[in-house]
């Protein structure tokens, strides 16, 4: 009877322990069911994130190539990488000093030109007063030949006195007239002269021409430069431009003007920016490798820009997703 006691014990924790297995194995069957059924539902809520997305682009910006405009040796240049400049603004000069020597001596020559021109009215002052006297001489000889005081020789020659000095008067005056064109001709061609001068003198500054960052720099001071070699590159990133592509069939959703929401992945979470269409193509175009559309089945697509106000997060190349509105 103790044997048999024993032996349905036995029996009995045997049927326990294989009921416990079997519960430990119905149990993780259904955790195994569970994290697939989680996992799957990540996945397409993942998917249908993907899918809310119209389009999606880069952000890019008008560069502006800041060139030499002179040869010469950098003597100053005030610009750094990340600097904003204002318009207008000098930023830095190149050596000017043979040019400056060149505009001093071109300014004496002007001057020394312009002393040679004749004064007319002085020069012919003269010949003018003695025809006046002449004149008036012609006058009494003939109210005295009236009165038959005077004789018809002395008439002839005032007469001719008369016309002798109007010809000089004239041979005079056309002469000073050349001479004063000449001088006037020649001083034209130096203030032109002049005026290049100076030209390359400004040209010497360096300007910047546009409100905006610099995003790279070029050249250094004490280096030589010459025309249309790059000093450094700048653009306004106060608002950048996204340029992404849409298919045909999304041409319909859009419009200059529309308001857009970009979402741009940030460091925790996605940021999200206002956009305006600024800019739709009229002809299509093969897809770029580096671009993702809604439909990658489409060939062909347009590009589009869309403006975007820039917090200072936003950069240059920055990838970027754009929903319609």
């Amino acid at each position: 009877m103790r044997l048999s006691r024993i032996g349905v014990q036995f029996h009995t924790i045997y049927l326990l322990k294989l009921v416990r297995m079997n519960a430990l194995r119905k149990i993780e069957q259904i955790v195994t069911c569970l994290t697939f059924v989680i996992l799957s539902s990540v996945f397409l809520v993942a998917c249908n994130g993907k899918d809310k997305f119209d389009a999606s682009g880069n952000f890019e910006a008008t560069e502006v190539m800041v060139s030499a405009q002179a040869n010469g040796e950098i003597k100053i240049l005030n610009v750094r990488e990340g600097q904003e400049l204002e318009a207008n603004s000098v930023v830095g000069y190149i050596d000017s000093t043979q040019l400056y020597l060149q505009k001093q001596l071109m300014m004496a020559s002007l001057s020394a030109t312009k002393v040679r021109r004749p004064d007319v009215y002085k020069q012919i002052a003269v010949v003018e007063e003695n025809l006046r006297s002449a004149k008036r001489e012609e006058q009494r000889v003939k109210n005295l030949l009236k009165g038959d005081a005077a004789t018809k020789k002395q008439w002839d020659d005032v007469q001719a006195q008369v016309r002798s000095l109007e010809a000089q008067l004239a041979a005079q005056k056309n002469s000073l007239d050349i001479n004063v064109n000449s001088v006037d001709a020649e001083s034209s061609v130096q203030e032109i002269q002049l005026a290049q001068v100076q030209d390359q003198l400004n040209k010497c500054q360096i300007v910047n021409p546009v409100q905006g960052t610099v995003l790279a720099k070029y050249a250094e001071v004490s280096e030589q430069t010459g025309i249309g070699q790059p000093l450094y590159k700048i653009a306004d990133i106060t608002e950048l431009i996204l340029r992404a592509y849409i298919t045909e069939t999304q041409l319909s959703q859009l419009r200059l003007g529309q308001k857009v929401e970009i979402q741009v992945q940030g460091e925790k979470e996605p940021k999200l920016y206002e956009g305006v269409v600024q800019w739709i193509s009229n002809k299509s175009e093969f897809t770029p490798k580096t671009i993702q559309t809604k439909d990658e089945r489409a060939n062909l697509v347009y590009a589009i820009k869309i403006g975007v106000k820039n917090d200072g997060f936003l950069k240059i190349g920055m990838y970027a997703d754009v929903r319609f509105k």
